[in-house]
């Protein structure tokens, strides 16, 4: 009976030390992650985004060269098939 409560004592054991160890390596991990980032974005800055471009105004032109288009892109596909 003694010898089956050190097995269970010494497996806790076992089963702390493995948490431990995990916790620690992923503490270190997501520093090390946080250190990479400050120096990526220290060194390869982003870019600022440029002056959006006007929407353009859909018309009623702009919709009629667009079924042009199609139109002549299936035509032009189904002569070359």
């Amino acid at each position: 009976m003694e010898t089956e409560v050190n097995l269970l004592v010494e497996s806790v054991k076992f089963m702390v030390l493995g948490m431990g160890v995990v916790f620690l390596f992923l503490i270190i991990l997501v520093q090390v992650v946080n250190l990479q980032a400050k120096i990526i974005s220290k060194y390869f800055p982003d870019e600022e985004p440029s002056a959006a471009p006007a929407a353009p105004s859909s018309s009623d032109s702009d919709e009629s060269a667009r079924v042009a288009a199609i139109i002549a892109a299936v035509t032009e596909f189904r002569k070359n098939k």
